[in-house]
C-alpha cells in the first residue's frame, strides 16, 4: 500500500497511459507518506509574506499565536512586544499591511487556496505560546468558530478522519487512525489540517496547569459525547518525544484515544533512543522536528540540496510523516513528498 503512487507513475512511465486509462491505484493514505515542513514560517525573515510561504508546496507551515484576552485577539507573533502581531501576514497575498493577526493569515490562507484551489494538503501547526484563556472566550470552541468562518469548506476535520466508508462513526481518533482511515494525499488535495501544541510560555507558566494540548482533547470528547463532532477544526498533539505511548501522560485515560497527532525532536527519533516504528505501524502521524540536528547536523536554513534531500529521504525511512526545520526555499525540498518507513 505504501507505494501504491509511485507503482502508479511507474505504470504510466512504462505504457503512455493516463492513470486513469491504467486503472492507477488512487495512491497511499496521508499515514503512508512523508512530507516537508517549514518552522515559524509567519516570520518576515523567512518569507516576505505569507502567501510566499504557502506557495512553496511545503506539506506544513508553523504559526506562533498569543492570546491577548484583553484586546480579544489572536496575535501571531515569536514574543509579543508591545502587544501586537509581528508576521507576514498581509491584507493582500503580497502586499499592503503586514503585521496581522490570525484571521488575517486566516484570509491569506483562504484567498490562497481561491487563486489555487488544487494545492497540495497543508497541515498548518499552532503553537499556543501562552495558551487558550477561557476567561476572556478565547477557547478551543472560540478558536473552531474563528476558522470555521474563514476557512469553512476546505477543513480536514478530526470528524472527517472518524467518518467510515460505510456511513459509520469510529468511536474516538485513535480508532479511526489504526483503521487507516485517513484519506489518499489525492482525495486530500484543496484541503487544510489544523493541529495544535503547547507553547513554550505556557508550559513555563506555574498558574497554569491545563495545556492547550488537554484542553482540545477535551473539547474534542465534549463535542462528538453531544453529536456536534463536525464543529471542531483542530486536532491535539502529543509535544515531545517519549518511548512507548507517549499519550501515557495524560492521567485520564479517556483522553488519550483523541491524540493521532505527534510532534518530537528528530535526534530523538534518530540515534536518540525512541523508536518512531510504533507510530507508523498504527497510522498515527509524526512531526519530526530540527530535521538539521540529525547527526550530522546540517545547515539550519540553507543546506545543499543533496543534504536537504538525503535528510528528508533518511527521516522518511525513520517514520515521519512530516520533517521540519528553517529550510529555504533555495533548498528544492519543501514540496517534497516521499514514501513513509
Amino acid at each position: 500500500m505504501r507505494r501504491t503512487a509511485f507503482t502508479a507513475a511507474f505504470v504510466v512511465a512504462l505504457t503512455g497511459l493516463t492513470p486513469t486509462a491504467a486503472h492507477a491505484d488512487p495512491g497511499p493514505t496521508l499515514s503512508h507518506t512523508t512530507a516537508v515542513g517549514v518552522h515559524n514560517a509567519y516570520e518576515q525573515g523567512a518569507f516576505p509574506y505569507f502567501a510566499d510561504a504557502l506557495s512553496t508546496g511545503a506539506g506544513l507551515l508553523e504559526m506562533d499565536v498569543w492570546v491577548d484576552g484583553f484586546a480579544r485577539k489572536w496575535r501571531v507573533s515569536h514574543n509579543l512586544p508591545l502587544g501586537r502581531s509581528y508576521s507576514n501576514c498581509a491584507t493582500a497575498l503580497r502586499s499592503g499591511t503586514r503585521d496581522l493577526d490570525l484571521d488575517g493569515c486566516l484570509n491569506n490562507i483562504r484567498d490562497w487556496h481561491a487563486a489555487n484551489p488544487d494545492h497540495p494538503v497543508l497541515i498548518i501547526k499552532l503553537e499556543m505560546k501562552n495558551g487558550f484563556e477561557g476567561r476572556a472566550q478565547m477557547g478551543a470552541p472560540q478558536l473552531d468558530a474563528l476558522i470555521n468562518q474563514k476557512l469553512n469548506g476546505i477543513v480536514y476535520r478530526p470528524g472527517d478522519l472518524l467518518r467510515k466508508p460505510d456511513g459509520g462513526e469510529y468511536a474516538d481518533l485513535d480508532e479511526a487512525a489504526r483503521a487507516d482511515n485517513w484519506p489518499t494525499r489525492d482525495e486530500l488535495r484543496g484541503r487544510v489540517i489544523f493541529e495544535i501544541i503547547p507553547g513554550t510560555f505556557e508550559q513555563q507558566n506555574p498558574f497554569d496547569s491545563y495545556w492547550t494540548d488537554v484542553e482540545t482533547a477535551d473539547h474534542l470528547r465534549s463535542l462528538k459525547a453531544a453529536g456536534r463532532i463536525g464543529e471542531a477544526t483542530v486536532f491535539p498533539t502529543v509535544l515531545g518525544a517519549a518511548g512507548g505511548d507517549p499519550r501515557t501522560r495524560y492521567a485520564d485515560a479517556g483522553r488519550r484515544p483523541w491524540f493521532v497527532i505527534f510532534d518530537g525532536g528528530a535526534p530523538s527519533y534518530v540515534g536518540g533512543g525512541v523508536d518512531p516504528a510504533w507510530y507508523d505501524t498504527n497510522h498515527y502521524l509524526l512531526v519530526m522536528a530540527g530535521a538539521e540536528s540529525v547527526a550530522p547536523p546540517i545547515d539550519g536554513r540553507n543546506p545543499t540540496p543533496e543534504q536537504a534531500r538525503a535528510r528528508v529521504t533518511q527521516l522518511a525511512a525513520a517514520h515521519a510523516s512530516v520533517v521540519t526545520s528553517d529550510w529555504s526555499p533555495a533548498t528544492g525540498v519543501l514540496g517534497m513528498v516521499t514514501g513513509r518507513g
